[in-house]
């Protein structure tokens, strides 16, 4: 029984706030997403003859809908954190093709 205590506040505290930092780097993501799908594709084959293949395909419900993913990054962090991004999505220099 002692050691619910501390787990149960341990969990409580992972629900807690998040630094804006750490919001804009999670909403990021979630904007790119928005902006156009993410994926790989990969080939193999064995010395014995075998192939493989493999495709992985990420694909956003914002994407979908056609959201703004400037909407998307500047909503998301204002859910998080209750204040608007430092930068905008735009204007970001991770931001890449």
């Amino acid at each position: 029984m002692r050691l619910v205590a501390p787990a149960l506040l341990l969990l409580l505290a992972a629900c807690g706030p998040v630094t804006q930092q750490q919001a804009e780097r999670q909403c990021f993501e979630r904007a790119r997403l928005a902006q156009q799908p993410r994926g790989e594709v990969g080939v193999g084959a064995s010395s014995d003859g075998g192939a493989s293949a493999r495709l992985r395909l990420n694909v956003s419900s914002d994407f979908l809908m056609g959201r703004d993913p400037s909407a998307v990054f500047d909503s998301c962090v204002f859910q998080k954190t209750g204040q608007p991004p430092t930068q905008p999505f735009y204007s970001r220099t991770d931001l890449k093709g």
